[in-house]
């Protein structure tokens, strides 16, 4: 099952931001890429499967994890930039879990998340 958009229904097939993305894609090797997938994977499985927080899932310092490569290679050590791709990143994955998914901006206390949350729908 596919993300979907929560409104419509209707699955999403593209992740936003298209060039970075693919720039990304060309940036890291295959291994890195699947590495970063399958550390997103586990951070999702470890929280319950059932939510989860693209900026809240990765931790701070990206030393030593797959996550690296996005902030060396990815965003050419732009902080900002690497979070952005992070979040693509996060956008793709979900959009290859067996479970459908939605997402959408929240707040907490008031304040809006600075990104975006996804959440499993439906059995």
């Amino acid at each position: 099952m596919p993300l979907i958009e929560i409104k419509t229904n209707l699955p999403i097939t593209k992740v936003p931001f298209g060039k970075e993305f693919s720039t990304l894609r060309k940036r890291l090797s295959p291994d890195e890429f699947t590495a970063i997938m399958a550390r997103i994977n586990e951070l999702i499985d470890a929280a319950g499967g059932e939510i989860a927080t693209a900026g809240w899932l990765p931790g701070a310092d990206w030393t030593d994890t797959p996550f690296e490569p996005i902030y060396t290679k990815g965003a050419n050590k732009n902080q900002s930039m690497s979070g952005m791709l992070f979040g693509l990143m996060v956008w793709y994955t979900i959009m290859q879990r067996p479970e459908r998914w939605a997402s959408g901006r929240y707040q907490v206390d008031g304040r809006d998340i600075g990104s975006r949350t996804y959440f499993r729908i439906g059995g």
